[in-house]
């Protein structure tokens, strides 16, 4: 049967069970916990001051109200970052390939920031979806346009991270097929394609952690907004 390239994104399953779980709870097993030992090792010190230069970088425009949320978007953060690198090796499976997922995590953080804002200060948040100074025949269009634009946050938060790590492994799937095909055919343009392979990869990577830091970065701008 013709497998789909699409079928590489489906969550695999082992007796009628989805392996989704155990994906999702992977993460969580890699990174050591703190003890109480007053000298740490070199992955905990490690960890440290990563987890240090994130919140310090991603809170530095927040008043202390929004600091709060320094812990869950941290997590968030080492979390997305996770998954997205652990589902570059080979025979694995990426959960944040998957629309559901990240809009399960978009859905409830963003509505979170806007319930937050409309709980603390309704006139600021009110305000802007009618900017000052608005002249009244464009009044309702800006109002419906600044709704839209307020509803389809989420929307994009997901869509955002879903497209680019499909795109990416699509991509690297078409390019390494192309390289297999070639060895025997053409070996020197097998080589080439191997190259750009590799180098794609490299890109892959890097668009695995951007885009682990863009969610995380774009929730925080909308914290500033509503804190």
């Amino acid at each position: 049967m013709t497998l789909s390239l699409f079928d590489q994104f489906s969550s695999p399953t082992f007796i009628g069970i989805p392996l989704i779980m155990v994906a999702l709870s992977l993460p969580w097993l890699l990174f050591p916990s703190p003890t109480s030992r007053w000298l740490n090792n070199r992955m905990l010190t490690l960890q440290g001051w990563f987890l240090s230069s994130f919140t310090s970088q991603i809170f530095l425009p927040l008043n202390t109200g929004g600091h709060k949320w320094a812990p869950l978007l941290s997590a968030l953060m080492i979390f997305l970052l996770t998954l997205n690198t652990l589902g570059l090796l080979p025979y694995t499976f990426t959960p944040t390939t998957q629309l559901s997922l990240n809009m399960g995590l978009a859905v409830p953080l963003w509505l979170a920031t806007v319930i937050l804002g409309l709980r603390h200060q309704i006139t600021h948040a009110l305000a802007h979806f009618l900017p000052e100074g608005t002249p009244t025949p464009l009044i309702p269009v800006l109002i419906i346009i600044e709704t839209i634009s307020l509803f389809i946050r989420p929307l994009a938060l997901g869509v955002r991270l879903t497209a680019n790590l499909t795109a990416g492994h699509l991509l690297i799937h078409l390019v390494s097929s192309a390289a297999f095909v070639l060895l025997t055919l053409m070996p020197t343009v097998a080589i080439l394609t191997t190259i750009l392979l590799f180098m794609l990869t490299l890109l892959e990577v890097a668009v695995a952690l951007i885009q682990a830091y863009v969610f995380v970065l774009l929730l925080s701008l909308y914290l500033q907004e509503n804190v």
